[in-house]
């Protein structure tokens, strides 16, 4: 069959499709689950409710008895919230809480954390007074010791409940951060009084040993992570010039008995209690399982995807006219500022960008030798990227399918003694990769034997691609931060789709980030310079990496991942199926093997047109490629046709086909290549470029309107700053075309869109941003169809 008597069956499904109504001219369909837009609107209406409140003096109404404490709480929204440190708003606040002195632990707390939130080097010093303030306050002797009350206590032993403890334990931990000294006796006091009030059941009451509720669960679990964090040494130690790794890892018995009780009473609708009639405060207990489930990691308590759960019902619940949310009980009922505040911070802290998932594997410990490491490295580049970001674990068991993995753009795998997975798992893994997923490994503490199982399953699942030692020129060791070479330990790199898709190093990087327990740890002259060299290689080879492999883009909390891998259809008859097919070549002709894929995905659902499951990889060299209307080709590296090549694709465009080609990443070498062999097989006609208003580029056929796009331009960064870095430029797209006949036959583009569609974003790949590459390659298979 040629390739005009396929053009011609493919003449009904156009029909069909032009007198089919577009997706967005349908009625839309029931309202799904909540979306990042849903979330931002929801923020933005929140936000507009509490400027508008603001008083002229840059206060807001405050408790008479709590003297700035709601300006600290609802600053401290405005700004987990986005609105910059130089707004007026913000600006204003701060004016009026410099020449505060509040005196009760909850305004205290609250407005040390604002100000370690706004410019800690300039309130330093104020800082420093409250958190010697704060330590004062807290109760030294009785039964509650260890304990705040609402203020200074009495005698020494007054009152002490678990809110105000939590609140000054947040305020501490924030300004020891930033250079404040804390007794260790403040935070083991707290400590021994935390561990001891834990109720039988794992949870933690408003009083020690009162009945249970899920807010001060969420408090005494958050307590309890900052007092060991704050005593603790960690996993790893210092011993002069060198350090021990891996050291015998603690139990974490009341962490970990508060997270099952909160795993067995989870619910996001309702304060959980042990002792009936709960339900107060709940947006107060949101808050706070806010904070437990980004300080340890937990994308799910239980079998609850929190943030998920939490934004839907704030989504639906808020005050669709004022943009205000009100809770359960006394205060949150009477007033909008501090629900709405509790709301906002749960909102918007929640929804941080996942960097990095750290892959529990083991049922044992394993998995997890250096307990601090992502968090820590995680802190060092939000400081780079001046962006706050979190890090979650996620567990191999509740690996369902590698959309679950691609929540997170880098999956860090690190062990000793092995790493086993089954069959099944080791597919994901191959998924996660080929649809943009990066694994970052370590063989940690000498693992020999993870060395070898971890190098074996690599083999596995990509077997036609090598291992190697990356070299100096990879951005590995610089797209962030220069690397001390006395200090670099070896980078193995394996390439797959458009980039290298693992590092792994056999040697220790965990541990030194573990190491990383305070922003002045590389300042601290009572540590070997040795030790401090070597932790500050280890966090620039974790930065580089990170940048590496994300482009520095990260994607919202609540962006639904869709792979294509077991979408579009089978039918026997291929009716009414988008089927397009990849010219197999010598210069990367697969290496980008979901782009197709998701190009026809993003086609497909823009007509509502089905497409196949099937990826067919054609040759020129017989007639496979006849049966395809549209035929598909990208690559990195040089190649060539030979004579029967060349001929046989001659004879496909002059009968009707069309070919779509773009160069991976830009690539020279491909460029130049498919030039010269359209060259060759066309001596009388030649690549041109394609007119900004040709119909191709409008929404004429279905598509979009790509006139204007973003590129992206990697650039070395200038000056000190050292690195990578990406510039995004609006542009129009550049795209070449071949006419045989009249008739475009043929479109290439020079810049990237395979990388885009496949991985996302790329330091080095000078390229269409993800969302324009889609929209460029919709109008050309659309208009390619309907020719």
């Amino acid at each position: 069959m040629s390739p005009l008597r396929i053009t011609s069956c493919w003449s009904l499904i156009v029909a069909i499709l032009l007198i089919a109504p577009p997706l967005w001219a349908q009625p839309m369909a029931a309202r799904g689950a909540v979306t990042p837009q849903d979330v931002r609107n929801a923020m933005e209406k929140a936000i507009r409710l509490l400027k508008s409140q603001q008083k002229q003096d840059g206060s807001w109404p405050d408790y008479a008895e709590f003297d700035a404490g709601v300006t600290s709480l609802v600053t401290l929204a405005l700004l987990e919230a986005g609105v910059p440190k130089d707004d007026p708003t913000i600006q204003k606040a701060m004016a009026s809480l410099r020449n505060s002195r509040p005196d009760k632990t909850y305004a205290l707390s609250l407005q040390t954390m604002v100000l370690c939130a706004v410019d800690p080097q300039k309130d330093l010093q104020l800082i420093k007074a409250n958190a010697a303030k704060l330590e004062s306050f807290q109760i030294t002797t009785g039964e509650r010791t260890g304990l705040w009350s609402y203020g200074a206590p009495r005698g020494g032993a007054a009152g002490g409940d678990n809110s105000n403890s939590q609140f000054a334990l947040l305020a501490l931990d924030d300004a020891a951060e930033h250079g404040a000294t804390v007794s260790e006796q403040t935070w083991r006091r707290a400590f021994l009084r935390w561990s001891t009030m834990q109720n039988g059941s794992g949870s933690w009451g408003y009083l020690p040993h009162s009945p249970g509720t899920g807010s001060m669960t969420c408090a005494g679990i958050t307590s309890m992570l900052i007092t060991t964090k704050r005593l603790e040494q960690g996993d790893a130690e210092i011993i002069g010039d060198n350090v021990n790794c891996c050291l015998p890892l603690k139990q974490e018995s009341h962490v970990d008995r508060g997270f099952d009780w909160l795993a067995r009473n989870m619910t996001m609708r309702t304060n959980p209690s042990e002792g009936g009639g709960g339900g107060n405060s709940l947006l107060y207990y949101l808050y706070g399982v806010e904070r437990v489930g980004r300080l340890s990691g937990r994308r799910f308590i239980g079998t609850h995807d929190w943030y998920r759960e939490g934004a839907e019902l704030l989504v639906a619940w808020q005050d669709s006219l004022d943009g205000s949310w009100r809770g359960t009980g006394v205060v949150e009922q009477s007033n909008p500022l501090v629900s709405t505040s509790f709301a906002l911070l749960f909102l918007a802290k929640g929804r941080r960008p996942v960097l990095v998932s750290k892959l529990r594997y083991t049922a044992n410990q394993d998995w997890n030798p250096h307990r601090h490491d992502l968090h820590n490295l995680n802190r060092h580049v939000e400081s780079l990227w001046q962006q706050k970001m979190t890090w979650q674990v996620i567990d191999v068991n509740a690996v369902k399918s590698a959309e679950d993995l691609l929540q997170a753009p880098v999956l860090w795998i690190s062990g000793k003694d092995g790493f086993q997975i089954d069959a099944r798992h080791e597919e994901l893994l191959k998924q996660y990769i080929e649809a943009g997923g990066f694994i970052f490994a370590e063989a940690g503490c000498g693992g020999a034997k993870f060395d070898k199982d971890f190098r074996a399953m690599l083999k596995r699942i990509l077997p036609d691609s090598d291992f190697r030692l990356l070299p100096p020129d990879h951005p590995v060791w610089f797209a962030e931060q220069p690397v001390n070479p006395d200090y670099a330990v070896p980078l193995w790199g394996l390439d797959a789709c458009c980039r290298t898709s693992v590092v792994y190093t056999p040697e220790d990087l965990s541990c030194y980030w573990e190491l990383f327990g305070s922003r002045s740890f590389l300042d601290d002259q009572s540590i070997s310079q040795k030790v401090r060299d070597q932790v500050k290689a280890s966090n620039a080879i974790g930065a580089n990496v990170l940048a590496y492999a994300t482009g520095r883009q990260l994607k919202d909390k609540l962006e639904r991942v869709e792979l294509t891998i077991d979408a579009g259809v089978k039918d026997e008859l291929d009716r009414n199926v988008l089927k397009v097919a990849k010219i197999q070549h010598l210069g990367g002709s697969d290496d980008a093997p979901a782009a197709l894929a998701n190009m026809l995905r993003v086609a497909g659902e823009q007509l509502d047109l089905r497409f196949s499951v099937d990826k067919p990889m054609v040759t020129l060299s017989d007639d496979s490629h006849q049966f395809y209307p549209i035929l598909f080709m990208h690559g990195r590296r040089d190649f060539g046709f030979n004579s029967k090549q060349r001929e046989n694709l001659k004879l496909y465009l002059e009968r009707g086909g069309f070919l779509f080609a773009d160069s991976i990443c830009a690539s020279p070498q491909f460029t130049a290549a498919f030039r010269r062999e359209l060259a060759a097989i066309f001596p009388d006609a030649k690549l041109e470029a394609i007119p900004i208003d040709h119909p191709m580029l409008s929404p004429e056929y279905g598509g979009f309107d790509v006139t204007k796009v973003v590129l992206n331009d990697p650039q070395t960064r200038a000056g000190n700053e050292g690195g990578l870095k990406s510039i995004r430029r609006d542009t129009s797209p550049t795209l070449e075309g071949l006419w045989i006949n009249d008739r475009l036959a043929v479109v290439f583009s020079p810049y990237d869109m395979s990388c885009a569609m496949e991985s996302g974003s790329s330091l080095q790949c000078e390229g269409y941003i993800k969302e324009d590459a889609a929209r460029i390659a919709t109008n050309i298979l659309l208009y390619a169809m309907q020719q």
